[in-house]
């Protein structure tokens, strides 16, 4: 995983982060699916879906910052 992590560079984690984590932009589509995770209105698995692909960036940019302040 570090290894993987490793190889990501930080400019693009960041432009992951800020264009997929983020779209649409007008609210960010991961503001709406964390407040129907915490709702408990995250039902259709289409909606999960959706919940780990804005997720992802954001997770990789949080793993990526850890390992590095790690070392």
């Amino acid at each position: 995983m570090r290894h993987f992590l490793d190889q990501v560079p930080w400019p693009l984690a960041i432009l992951a982060a800020l264009t997929l984590g983020l779209a649409p932009f007008r609210p960010p589509h991961i503001v709406e699916k964390l407040q129907m995770l915490f709702q408990g209105t995250l039902v259709r698995p289409i909606d999960w879906l959706d919940l780990a692909m804005h997720a992802t960036p954001w997770l990789l940019v949080i793993l990526k910052g850890a390992f590095a302040l790690k070392r």
